[in-house]
This record gives C-alpha cells, sequence and structure tokens, in this order.
C-alpha cells in the first residue's frame, strides 16, 4: 500500500488481477449519480465553470477519457489512461510526504449522454477509504461547460482513521487541484494531443 516508488508493471499487474476479483467496499453502488446525501459517508460536492462552447465540452470529454482531472505530479493512475467502460479496475497512486500510497477503484457507471459525460467509480479493498467518486463535464443551455466532482467516502483503513483531518485536507486538495487540471486541459488543447 505504501512505496517509495510507482510499481514495476509485474507488480501492477499482479496487484490489478487481485483487485479485479474483489467486491467493491461499500453497499450504496451508483449513489453518486443523485444529489442526495449518504448517510454515514464525508458527502462532498464541487462544480466549476472550466469553458465555453462545444470545443470547450469536447476538449473536456476528452480530458475524462485520459484521466487528466487527476492532478500530476502527486497523482497518477496505472495502467496509463485506461478505458472509461463499468468494469475497468485502475490503481490510484497519491504521493505525500515522499511517499506513494497505492489505492484502488472500479468503474461502476459511465454517463455519455449528448451535453454530458463522465464516469464514477468505486473503492475496492486495495483502497485506504471507502466510497464512490463521479467526475463528470456538462455543457449547460447557455454553452457553459462545467466540471463536477461529487463524492462520498470515509476512512476505511486504521492509517486512514488516525489521519482523518489529514485525510480530509488531502481531499479538499485534491478537488481543487482536479478542477485546475480540467480548466488547464480545456484552455491548452495541446496537452490532450
Amino acid at each position: 500500500m505504501i512505496a517509495f516508488h510507482l510499481p514495476q508493471s509485474k507488480t501492477l499487474a499482479a496487484f490489478l488481477a487481485q483487485e479485479k476479483q474483489l467486491a467493491l467496499t461499500y453497499q450504496q453502488h451508483g449513489a453518486s449519480a443523485t444529489t442526495e446525501k449518504v448517510s454515514g459517508f464525508d458527502n462532498d460536492f464541487q462544480r466549476v465553470t472550466i469553458g465555453q462552447g462545444a470545443a470547450a465540452f469536447e476538449q473536456a470529454c476528452e480530458a475524462i477519457r485520459r484521466w487528466r482531472m487527476f492532478p500530476s505530479p502527486w497523482t497518477v493512475i496505472l495502467p496509463p489512461a485506461p478505458p472509461i467502460q463499468a468494469g475497468t479496475t485502475v490503481a490510484i497512486y497519491v504521493k505525500a510526504f515522499g511517499l506513494w500510497w497505492r489505492n484502488s477503484c472500479r468503474i461502476i457507471y459511465v454517463v455519455d449522454e449528448p451535453g454530458r459525460f463522465g464516469f464514477a467509480y468505486g473503492t475496492l479493498p486495495g483502497h485506504i477509504e471507502c466510497g464512490e467518486e463521479l467526475f463528470l463535464v456538462e455543457r449547460d443551455e447557455n454553452g457553459q461547460v462545467w466540471y463536477t466532482i461529487r463524492a462520498f467516502s470515509k476512512p476505511r483503513h486504521w492509517l486512514a482513521k488516525i489521519a482523518y483531518p489529514l485525510m480530509r485536507l488531502f481531499q479538499a486538495q485534491f478537488r481543487r487541484d482536479s478542477a485546475k487540471a480540467m480548466k488547464n486541459a480545456v484552455n491548452n488543447t495541446t496537452s490532450l494531443r
């Protein structure tokens, strides 16, 4: 779960193969699709404008497809740019205090509608937290492009329970940095090529 370096491909493959066989660590599958709060969890919501017009929306969709909402250099998705489809299992590495913290999630649903694109993933046993997170881009009737993160979570591992206030700070930092990454992806089309 904690390492000084990102994993070798063999180690990553073994971890993902194991996690693919396991069940999600919570019962409220799909609850991030609604605006209702999930009891017993911290509920987080952030919605920010990231652009204007059809081109900005397409760039935002492409950024989601390439997992650009994960701010580098302190977060890494492995394998790189996995497919956005239900059932895809990923490892999320978060760098804190000079160490890489490994977590695992599985995409549980995809939103692919005119003017809306994104997905939600849920935590697996290899994750320090327990819960679900939605990443969504939308184009409203005025052409504004919005980026939304909706999540519910609670500590699962003893380290997360001990460091709960710090974990909440990291989650807030992630939301801010994720919004910034999406704004940059939309405003810098060369970063998506």
